[in-house]
């Protein structure tokens, strides 16, 4: 009898963990409505770093322009280099919007081997305004997106806000496989975490932070030798001892097409990332994976039917879980017509879980980094 449940045994965790984070789900969202404009908006200063093209970086870059907001808006983009490709587009979007407060900061100087945040901090003397929004260059917003964010900070106590990312328009099956990890790990992850403990890390899609919060925890360049820069925002500003608040409003990561390869690397790299940054909490999180479970399942099942049977529940669950994430909370359209492409990723996301453990070089930007303790990153030359 109990060699009989042994596979059901085995696929227990991950299947309870869908299930977990559906009910997480649930709650957020009913508990969330955006917000009603507020004629008394405050003044925003959202900063962009840049560095190369992006996909449809003019219509990303547009998007911020387009927004439903009352107050005042500044736009500031940092570049290190005059020679980079994006800046024309940038000089195109200050044409085409001559009522806006955009601006151009390029400036080659850094500060530690995150030359993202060496951007950051040369943009930063530019801000006008006490509210400082910090989104990557690949994302889209929609047009009450500025409102639903700073609605937050009415709360005295919220430091930061940040914002799930979805991406709705795949490139084939390369960047399918990304987009639905996006849908089917990272957002129920950081809804399970924001419902047991609340939110101790930022998304770096979308971070908007009070300069108060900012400059108590060091500014921008308390994160110049870290590579996960958002984590450690988030995490400074929590051990602050402010809040973090979850925006219900998702951004777009507008991805361009890519190869596997490319798109394993990026991941690998996230993994390594959040190994060193998180290490007990990563590790557990293998308790969680389905491909594992589903594995161990058929290896203990004591005839291939009671194996088959373990995996088809776990599937059954996951595969019902996720679809309803994606159509009913996540709104990207990827599930049901990518849905048959979740096993492989479940495969994938396994094997950069345990290739993360067998390394610590990463590359980024076309820069080669070793990662060391605590999340910190030496750039190789």
């Amino acid at each position: 009898m109990l060699s009989n449940l042994l596979p059901f045994i085995a696929v227990l965790p991950s299947l309870t963990y869908s299930l977990i984070s559906l009910w997480c789900a649930l709650k957020y969202f009913k508990k969330h409505v955006l917000p009603t404009p507020n004629l008394s908006s405050p003044g925003i200063s959202l900063l962009k770093p840049v560095k190369g093209m992006d996909e449809d970086s003019y219509d990303n870059f547009a998007s911020f322009c387009c927004q439903q907001y009352s107050g005042e808006v500044q736009l500031v983009f940092a570049a290190a280099s005059p020679d980079d490709a994006v800046i024309p587009v940038i000089r195109q979007l200050m044409d085409d919007f001559t009522n806006h407060d955009i601006s151009l900061v390029i400036n080659p100087a850094l500060h530690g081997p995150n030359h993202k945040v060496s951007n950051l901090i040369n943009a930063l003397p530019q801000a006008k305004h006490d509210i400082i929004i910090v989104c990557d260059s690949d994302i889209s917003v929609e047009p009450d997106y500025l409102q639903s964010v700073v609605s937050h900070f009415t709360d005295p106590q919220v430091g930061l806000v940040t914002s799930l990312y979805r991406t709705s328009d795949v490139h084939g099956i390369a960047t399918a496989i990304e987009a639905i990890g996006f849908t089917a790990e990272m957002i129920p992850n950081v809804l399970v975490a924001q419902r047991l403990e609340g939110l101790t890390f930022a998304l770096g899609a979308s971070m908007a932070v009070r300069r108060e919060a900012l400059l108590a925890v060091g500014g921008f360049e308390a994160l110049t030798n870290y590579l996960a820069d958002d984590y450690q925002l988030g995490n400074k500003i929590h051990l602050a001892g402010w809040r973090i608040a979850l925006d219900p409003c998702f951004v777009e990561s507008v991805i361009k097409p890519e190869s596997l390869m490319a798109v394993l690397s990026r991941q690998l790299r996230w993994a390594r990332t959040m190994r060193v940054s998180r290490p007990g909490g990563y590790l557990a999180s293998g308790i969680t994976l389905p491909f594992p479970a589903a594995l161990l399942a058929s290896l203990l099942a004591p005839s291939p039917v009671f194996g088959v049977a373990a995996v088809a529940l776990l599937y059954g669950v996951r595969l019902s879980v996720c679809t309803i994430f994606s159509r009913r909370f996540v709104r990207d359209e990827l599930f049901p017509r990518w849905l048959w492409l979740l096993p492989l990723r479940d495969m994938l996301a396994f094997f950069t879980w345990a290739l993360s453990f067998l390394g610590n070089r990463v590359e980024w930007r076309g820069s080669r980094f070793v990662l060391k303790q605590g999340g910190k990153i030496e750039e190789l030359v």
